[in-house]
């Protein structure tokens, strides 16, 4: 039997974010996934935009340009194909009660045994193979990934094979004595003094049993009392009964109604445990991925519709290139939260420039460019389309992000201490092939401070290699890049160079350029903004 239950002697593998059983089993292990955490997810914004319910993105991230490609031609048929997503959507609660039924059973919450269990699991089984096979048939030949090509195929021999026609055969048969019971009738012995002796269930019956008071008799226009009118009630199903008794009642009925089945349900044990539960445990295994894909496909919808905002598929480079060229980017999270057509920018890293030190006015763009580049980076790892028109980017062993913790203080270290000890946990976990954006790190101190403790700090991460943002008011930091490459240069590291936030005709632009920051630029900038320039503060 093979993982998708089908009997063959040559295996089967199916997946929509991994080309093979080894790739998945390899990412199964998170050890082996790079070091992008759910609190970086959390501060780049993607855990909000995305929006996933039973999964974590974290799981999700690749170094491997294969999977990354692999997963980059299964979203673009989710997108140049709607059909699909539509599909999924409706087979995917179909999964969740596969999944709610599977986890009932295994609390103990209902028996392994229960033959109706077994016959709740089958259907929904069938129903998932019929969804899938009825979705599938309409668009195979518009199909061009091999994920989906894989899984219709695969879903087409399921749906074909005598095995689950015969299954389908017996279900229905079942599945309808089961459905059309609508009452049962009971028999009670009892001993000379009326007490109750034994009981059993005499026959099950396809219409409910009528109640025997003259005014719902006179309601139906009937007064003969036959077989299923009711004389008298059971006392645990009336008023003021306690809920041991009712359940206690349900039980027995639970439990004579599992007997009447068993001798129907008995005979294809083996047809539930050998091949419905394998077939089951397969698909399951697709639902996170399900999950991801839709998500991920509705997410690029979104900013595609937006105005001003393109998404890309980007040109994934060897991770040793350590590329990361992007034009038009955009912040996606922004761009999702405003009605207006939002700020794009060209980012790029080379020879010259391997960490930026961006400078700029308040609310100038710094915090919401550097967040680009790592929700960019972020999602070309996930294998999606980025916010931007086009890019190039390598993949990194890790995202780590050092942004402001507001009123978070600890009192132990103070918040330049707690600052200095993320920032030190940050390098010991990092290595030359990871992105590090620090946004107005050490801004709980002095400018002389900050600007030596930035300067040593950006030095080591140059020296190692890392490539990334600090965005920073510390002018002075900016001012001593070129001694910083200098003593980076002396250990064989890479180089940094400055970006800044644009001021156009006195208005933030939130276009960054590649230049040299000049400090009384923003300076005079805020002087405008607060009434502060001499000229208006004489007038007033």
């Amino acid at each position: 039997m093979s993982e998708t239950g089908i009997n063959s002697n040559e295996e089967v593998f199916v997946s929509l974010l991994y080309p093979n059983a080894e790739s998945r089993d390899f990412h199964a292990d998170k050890n082996n996934l790079p070091n992008i955490s759910e609190d970086v997810c959390d501060e780049l914004g993607l855990t909000e935009i995305f929006g996933l319910r039973s999964s974590s993105l974290s799981d999700f991230f690749t170094v491997s340009e294969e999977v990354i490609k692999y997963r980059q031609s299964t979203i673009s048929d989710m997108l140049e194909i709607p059909e699909l997503e539509k599909t999924l959507s409706e087979v995917h609660p179909i999964l969740e009660d596969i999944k709610e039924l599977r986890r009932l059973d295994s609390s103990g919450t209902s028996s392994g045994d229960s033959y109706l269990y077994s016959i709740t699991e089958i259907e929904l089984y069938v129903s998932c193979i019929n969804t899938l096979n009825a979705g599938f048939a309409s668009v195979r030949d518009r199909i061009k990934s091999r994920a989906f090509g894989d899984l219709a195929d695969l879903i087409f021999r399921l749906a074909e094979s005598e095995y689950y026609k015969e299954l389908n055969k017996k279900l229905t048969a079942l599945a309808a004595r089961v459905h059309e019971v609508k009452s049962v009738t009971i028999g009670v012995n009892l001993d000379r003094e009326l007490r109750p002796e034994s009981a059993g269930v005499i026959s099950v019956n396809s219409e409910t049993f009528k109640s025997g008071k003259v005014l719902d008799k006179i309601l139906r226009f009937s007064f003969k009392n036959d077989a299923f009118t009711c004389i008298a009630e059971l006392s645990a199903f009336g008023k003021g009964q306690s809920d041991n008794k009712r359940e206690a009642l349900t039980g027995a009925f639970n439990a004579a109604i599992e007997d009447v089945f068993r001798s129907s349900v008995r005979g294809w044990r083996a047809v539930v445990g050998e091949y419905v539960l394998e077939n089951t445990d397969f698909i399951l295994r697709l639902l996170p991925e399900i999950e991801f894909v839709s998500r991920a496909a509705n997410l690029v919808r979104e900013l595609r519709d937006h105005p001003g905002c393109a998404v890309t598929a980007p040109d994934i480079r060897p991770m040793e290139e350590k590329a990361f060229a992007a034009k038009g980017l955009y912040n996606p999270r922004v761009a999702l939260a405003i009605e207006d057509e939002i700020v794009t920018n060209d980012l790029s890293f080379d020879e010259a420039a391997h960490i930026y030190v961006l400078t700029g006015p308040n609310r100038g763009g710094k915090s919401v460019i550097t967040v680009a580049l790592g929700a960019a980076q972020a999602l070309s790892q996930l294998g999606l389309p980025v916010p931007a028109e086009s890019a190039e980017i390598s993949p990194v062993s890790g995202i780590f992000t050092h942004f402001p913790e507001g009123a978070e203080d600890t009192i132990d270290k103070g918040r330049l201490g707690e600052e200095c000890a993320r920032l030190r946990e940050i390098f010991d976990s990092s290595d030359a092939d990871s992105m590090i954006l620090l946004d107005e790190s050490l801004s709980s101190t002095g400018a002389y401070e900050a600007s030596y403790l930035a300067s040593e700090i950006l030095t080591a991460f140059a020296a190692r290699g890392s490539r990334g943002i600090f965005s920073t008011h510390l002018h002075e930091l900016a001012a001593s890049v070129p001694e910083i490459n200098s003593r980076s240069k002396e250990r064989g590291g890479v180089s940094v160079d400055t970006l800044v936030a644009g001021i156009e005709e006195g208005k933030r632009s939130f276009k960054i350029i590649r230049a040299k920051p000049d400090g009384k630029s923003y300076a005079r900038d805020i002087a405008e903004k607060y009434g502060l320039t001499f000229d208006k503060l004489m007038k007033d």
